[in-house]
């Protein structure tokens, strides 16, 4: 999903393969609305008339590409 480019106005959504919860949505994918890039997901929900979906949309998580590492105390240590 992430080698997928999204054109403007348009998206993608796919099966989420990686469901372990039920709170995990069913699907998830990329939409552009304007130029911008948006995470969407997507449950299947049970209603009086039958299936349809529920949707959340946010902006995509992005990693701060930075490692965490690890700051040694200022003071010398014994090894």
């Amino acid at each position: 999903m992430s080698n997928y480019q999204t054109k403007e106005n348009s998206g993608a959504i796919f099966k989420n393969d990686r469901k372990e919860k039920e709170t995990h949505p069913d699907y998830t994918g990329t939409i552009n609305v304007a130029g911008k890039d948006w995470q969407i997901s997507l449950w299947v929900k049970e209603g009086k008339k039958g299936k349809f979906f529920s949707a959340s949309i946010k902006e995509p998580y992005v990693k701060d590409g930075q490692p965490k590492t690890f700051t040694s105390p200022k003071e010398d240590l014994p090894f």
